[in-house]
């Protein structure tokens, strides 16, 4: 699929109104992917497009999926992806990539941070992951020195319009600079150190 047709697709997703609080490294394709904090659904179906075998998405709030739910049929390819209202501790399937846009940590300290400990304890190849541009150094830092990456690297700044969606949102939209990281998990003989 190329990535103007990519782009076509994920831009025609349903979006939530209320919600709760390129594949260069082989990451993707022919693998078990999960999407945690799916809400949804658009990575984990930016996956299911480029090629993954599987796809399950993982979230709190029954409403986000749903959403998902309805944007996998929509796009004919809900055989392929399990989404499901759980949290991150209860896995019981080997993953190899983690996609993933957790929360900031802005209302929450620390909320991205507990997604990324998890993420890197369950995937067995890779993370993909969005983090704040200012939180660079203690994202890099903490990944290698408490979070057991072998490596962490930023693939490319971007610029999110975030929109009011939550009461605790005080300004209509906000601009935000955007970090994608790939973390890439410390393995010992093919498992997790």
């Amino acid at each position: 699929m190329k990535l103007k047709q990519l782009e076509s697709f994920l831009g025609s997703l349903q979006q939530f109104e209320n919600p709760k609080a390129e594949n260069s490294f082989g990451d993707v394709t022919d693998k078990v992917v999960a999407d945690f904090g799916c809400g949804c659904g658009t990575l984990g179906l930016a996956a299911d497009l480029l090629g993954a075998e599987h796809v399950i998405g993982f979230d709190i709030d029954a409403e986000s999926i749903e959403i998902a739910s309805s944007n996998a049929d929509e796009l004919e390819i809900g055989h392929n992806i399990d989404v499901n209202v759980m949290y991150l501790d209860v896995l019981d399937r080997t993953i190899d990539t983690v996609v993933m846009n957790p929360p900031f940590g802005t209302r929450k300290k620390g909320a991205d941070m507990d997604f990324l400990s998890v993420a890197l304890k369950v995937a067995s190849q890779a993370v993909y992951s969005l983090h704040k541009t200012s939180t660079r150094d203690h994202i890099k830092r903490t990944a290698l020195r408490e979070y057991n990456a072998s490596s962490a690297e930023v693939l490319c700044e971007l610029r999110f319009d975030v929109p009011q969606l939550y009461k605790f949102h005080k300004k209509k939209e906000v601009d935000v600079a955007v970090d994608l990281w790939r973390f890439v998990p410390k393995t010992i003989r093919g498992k997790h150190s």
